[in-house]
């Protein structure tokens, strides 16, 4: 999960400390929402004859379902299917113009074969969604389950429950697309926790950054007294 950022003691501004001081609630309301500004997501859950997809619409209100699906790659020569995934991924963001793409990241399988075919399965879509230029975002399988669910080892079908009810849906997804969404839903969780961690971890670097300013100006004023 990426790490949330925040600004330190080193960038602090004294004007900007100032505005930020006289800044009314409503400003700083509208600042949170800022945040977490819309945001249309696609969601994929690669596989080598079948990848789900999902999209969603995120933003201060939370998630909408958009559409889902599974792209057939097939069960013929590989590169073809490979190929298949490539093309389809780039029809979708072509007719969806997601803002950011989520992808599950691949997991150590026991079968060296199979794990192989889902990473250049997942390979192809990456490179569709970079090619269009949109930027893409990786989730390990547990963390993914872990946001939807709350718990990490939680199964297909309980995947899918929570996905269905999540996003109100009257009829529960197949599984390549219900994972696809959890994929999407984890990602729009991610960039909400990010947005509040911000906006909670401002204020706190300008306490920090107080002392800092008076030091600086008893330092000045010590100067200005002996010359």
């Amino acid at each position: 999960m990426p790490r949330y950022s925040g600004s330190s003691w080193r960038s602090f501004r004294p004007e900007a400390s100032a505005a930020a001081a006289t800044a009314t609630p409503v400003a700083v309301g509208a600042a949170r929402v800022a945040g977490v500004a819309h945001c249309r997501i696609l969601g994929l859950d690669p596989g080598s004859i079948r990848t789900g997809y999902g999209v969603i619409d995120c933003g201060a209100n939370g998630e909408r379902h958009v559409v889902n699906g599974c792209i057939q790659a097939g069960s013929g020569e590989f590169p073809l299917r490979l190929r298949r995934i490539f093309d389809a991924v780039v029809v979708l963001i072509e007719a969806h113009r997601p803002d950011e793409i989520a992808i599950e990241r691949v997991f150590v399988h026991r079968n060296p074969d199979s794990a192989l075919k889902l990473g250049q399965a997942r390979g192809a879509a990456l490179c569709a969604a970079l090619a269009q230029g949109a930027s893409a975002h990786e989730y390990a399988p547990r963390a993914i389950k872990l946001a939807v669910s709350g718990y990490g080892g939680a199964d297909k079908a309980q995947v899918a429950q929570m996905v269905t009810a999540l996003l109100g849906l009257t009829r529960r997804p197949p599984a390549d697309a219900a994972d696809a969404l959890a994929v999407a839903l984890c990602h729009a969780q991610t960039r909400r926790l990010s947005a509040m961690a911000a906006s909670s971890l401002a204020p706190r670097a300008r306490r920090s950054a107080r002392p800092s300013a008076r030091a600086a100006v008893r330092t000045t004023v010590r100067a200005v007294v002996r010359t």
